[in-house]
């Protein structure tokens, strides 16, 4: 039990490291092409970054509801996900893609810079991994 107990905490850890790394990496990227081509497109790869942090949380929520469904034992109640739960986990492309839509028709930030943001996530899970490659915890 105490080495599935250390295993959790060192998932945790990764997954704090993606969320803050796709902020980061989305913020410095943002921040470069803002000041070397235009400020329309740092302003679509700092937009796609944050709805790529956002899509992660969301998912991350969801999927911690499903682990708490699939650990409960026959004999136990089981528990109840809320509504909110599934409503994040089946919304969240929905969120994604009214945003974009509202954001490129609204403020004529382009389309191409927010679809790269959100490839921070991506960047931030390899990023991750490459650490924990070179940092393996015995």
């Amino acid at each position: 039990m105490q080495a599935q107990t250390l295993e959790s905490g060192r998932h945790e850890r990764t997954e704090r490291r993606i969320a803050w790394l796709t902020l980061a990496l989305g913020g410095m990227a943002g921040a470069s092409v803002a000041a070397i081509y235009s400020w329309r497109w740092g302003l679509g790869l700092l937009v796609g970054a944050a709805l790529a942090w956002l899509n992660f949380r969301w998912l991350q929520g969801a999927l911690d509801a499903l682990k708490l469904l699939s650990i409960a034992r026959p004999d136990s109640p089981k528990p109840q996900v809320p509504l909110s739960t599934w409503v994040r986990f089946v919304g969240r492309y929905a969120l994604i893609g009214i945003c974009l839509y509202a954001i490129f028709i609204g403020f004529n930030v382009p389309i191409l810079s927010m679809l790269a943001g959100l490839c921070a996530l991506g960047a931030a899970a390899l990023a991750a991994s490459v650490y924990e490659i070179l940092h393996p915890v015995p």
